[in-house]
């Protein structure tokens, strides 16, 4: 169905069982996560307070398999005790198994996520003229970095799967400090200047005034658990992209990805991946313009109970 995805479908560690049969009488099956994010917690910045993950196992019938699965979900999740309020039913399924996708529809699943993935040498993208200029952030970057790093996550509250928190600005400074004092990376990786690399934050600077940023990092698949839903080997990610709405449409969204998807390729990548939000208006055209295209789609229904 598609090259990419890694040789086993991951499993979690414990979970709840569930079964179903389909109308021959052949057994479907799956496990069903529980997952809470405390309040104050990063993580609740990008997911519900409860989360009831799914991992189904269908054999040869995407279709009737997932349907009939989700009706023995629906009636788990009455057992469990799942809440209105603050929960969400969560599926991650491979993008192009589409008879899958017309069950997870039927059974009002919306598509939040993708998890979309890019090879190197996939676009070759030109570069920006003018006075804009790129560079690594550093530690006294912090405010520009987390000003618009806020940017992006109050737009994908409007339009993804981020939930909007109070005290979001703390917990994304707390992260973003770390992120930029972070000096090592995965397999002793350096950069050209023999430095050491850690995560890469760019910012591209107008006459000195942070317009844009690529927040990103270093996924090792063999070591990771990001690496489940991906190949073997090192990955870049990209985990924030962020443009002033006024210089949008000017190239830098475009440069600077140039720029980080260089660096990815000489620290040796295999490949690098993002999240991105299919309702979003701007990111998909955008991504796909990149070279990413998805290989996870991430299905969720808010709240748990709302699963029909």
């Amino acid at each position: 169905m598609d090259p990419a995805l890694p040789e086993a479908y991951p499993l979690p560690r414990g979970g709840e069982p569930v079964m179903a049969r389909l109308r021959g009488g052949e057994p479907v099956a799956g496990l069903t996560a529980h997952t809470s994010q405390p309040p104050g917690s990063l993580a609740s910045l990008w997911s519900t307070a409860e989360t009831y993950e799914l991992f189904p196992l269908l054999g040869d019938a995407p279709r009737e398999g997932m349907d009939a699965l989700l009706h023995a979900l629906r009636r788990q999740l009455g057992e469990l005790g799942a809440q209105e309020q603050d929960s969400s039913c969560l599926v991650t399924w491979p993008s192009r198994d589409v008879a899958a996708t017309r069950a997870l529809l039927d059974h009002g699943f919306v598509p939040l996520s993708c998890l979309a993935i890019r090879t190197p040498a996939t676009t070759v993208d030109t570069k920006l003229s003018g006075t804009v200029k790129m560079r690594r952030a550093e530690p006294a970057d912090v405010d520009s970095v987390l000003e618009l790093a806020m940017a992006e996550l109050e737009y994908a509250t409007l339009v993804g799967a981020s939930v909007p928190r109070s005290g979001a600005a703390g917990l994304k400074r707390d992260a973003v400090s770390v992120r930029l004092r972070t000096k090592s990376g995965p397999r002793g990786i350096r950069r050209a200047d023999g430095a050491a690399s850690g995560d890469p934050v760019w910012l591209a600077e107008r006459d000195g005034s942070p317009v844009g940023l690529a927040e990103c990092g270093w996924v090792d698949a063999d070591n990771h658990h990001s690496g489940h839903r991906l190949g073997n080997g090192l990955w870049g990610y990209v985990n924030c992209l962020s443009v002033r709405e006024e210089e949008r449409g000017t190239g830098i969204g475009r440069e600077l990805m140039s720029l980080v998807h260089d660096d990815f390729a000489a620290a040796g990548a295999v490949g690098s991946y993002l999240y991105y939000n299919p309702a979003n208006p701007l990111s998909p055209v955008f991504w796909h313009r990149r070279g990413y295209r998805p290989l996870w789609t991430l299905w969720e229904i808010r709240p748990a109970t709302a699963l029909r």
